[in-house]
């Protein structure tokens, strides 16, 4: 989201930087069974690679933990997508990296707009929608623009990717405008896919709130030797504040995280977090769900990623902060991620993936379009 820095990494970087928390709710209930935060012994910032391909694309968006070696994919390894090109135009970049964590990162995938095997209207903008399903079949979110503005914002697609890094289908229509973030899960030859979606009526109201963003189930068949296919659509989320703005493109529902039937959406706009009840069964909306925080340490929350015992973290877009949130709505750990910038921290976080054993959080920070990690000191 910010893009007011000079110069790009070109280069895994490997130092390491001691952060300390910006505090803890004292008060707070116990996060889990230890009666600790999972952020609790996460002081500890390093960088582990540039994002940046050999194209210059910037601002790296979507973060997915690869869970298991398939294809081209290495289990271990954090897939990133690329929002922007190397003339920093928003909703135009095209590729996928794959980083290791020991350093090193190499293309994934880089998308031509122009050779899609099914319609994305606008072409290609790569966004923090971003799963891996059973089979290694890669899902990523577009939402383009012409020209990195949001007066030429158009609805994008989903891209389905294999385990090479080839395109393989799309899916677009039937409430998909702007697809922004996602989760998925997946059972037997089942995967649901939850992704929020920002563009209905937002490029219209010229900035100003429209109260239109939604989130979509999207049910799948996956199968081992052919791409999945689409069973059904159903929005389970309506409501949500959107807006467009010139330096993050568009802003409205963001991240989302799945724990057991409850869908948790980092509503961004109106600083909260809220909690869509049923949703891998609901055949309905639930407006913007239940309000399970709201303000305090949140500012701007973006990505939203769920730890194993279900506390919520999300990363704030107007301080470079993550916050770590129960079920129950208590705030219980902050920690600094980005501090640079006036005001410090501010566009610099989006997407982050959860791992443990040991525990950690990986996060791309697009002040230096570089993957870092959150880890013991």
């Amino acid at each position: 989201m910010r893009f007011d820095f000079t110069a790009r990494l070109a280069a895994a970087v490997t130092a390491a930087t001691t952060i300390m928390a910006m505090g803890a709710a004292a008060a707070a209930a116990p996060s889990g069974g230890d009666g600790r935060p999972f952020l609790d012994p996460l002081h500890t910032v390093s960088t582990i690679a540039s994002t940046v391909p050999d194209n210059g694309d910037l601002n790296p968006y979507g973060t997915v933990l690869i869970d298991k070696s398939v294809g081209d994919l290495r289990r271990g390894n954090v897939l990133v997508s690329n929002f922007n090109n190397a003339a920093n135009q928003q909703g135009t970049g095209t590729t996928l990296v794959q980083v290791d964590p020991d350093g090193s990162a190499s293309l994934f995938a880089r998308i031509d707009p122009d050779h899609l095997p099914g319609p994305c209207p606008g072409g290609v903008g790569l966004t923090t929608a971003l799963s891996v399903l059973p089979g290694g079949w890669v899902v990523v979110g577009s939402l383009p623009t012409a020209d990195g503005t949001s007066d030429t914002a158009r609805a994008g697609c989903l891209i389905v990717l294999d385990r090479h890094g080839e395109v393989r289908e799309t899916f677009s229509g039937h409430g998909i405008n702007g697809p922004w973030d996602m989760t998925a899960r997946s059972c037997g030859d089942r995967t649901d896919l939850f992704v929020t979606n920002v563009l209905n009526g937002t490029v219209a109201a010229g900035g100003d709130v429209v109260r239109e963003g939604t989130v979509l189930r999207i049910s799948l068949r996956t199968h081992d030797d052919r791409p999945p296919t689409r069973v059904d659509t159903t929005e389970i989320g309506s409501g949500f504040a959107e807006k467009t703005d010139p330096a993050a493109l568009v802003i409205g529902p963001t991240g989302v995280g799945l724990k057991g039937s409850t869908l948790y959406v980092a509503d961004t706009v109106d600083n909260r977090i809220t909690a869509i009840p049923d949703a891998l069964t609901r055949d309905g909306s639930a407006g913007t769900g239940d309000v399970v925080t709201t303000d305090d340490n949140l500012n701007g929350p973006l990505g939203l990623a769920i730890t194993p015992k279900g506390d919520i973290l999300t990363v704030n877009s107007g301080d470079g902060n993550i916050v770590e949130t129960t079920r129950r709505g208590e705030q219980v750990a902050v920690r600094t991620l980005d501090s640079s910038g006036t005001p410090p921290g501010a566009g610099a976080l989006f997407g982050l993936a959860v791992a443990a054993k040991p525990d950690r959080v990986y996060f791309v920070d697009d002040a230096t379009n570089t993957l870092n990690l959150l880890g013991r000191p």
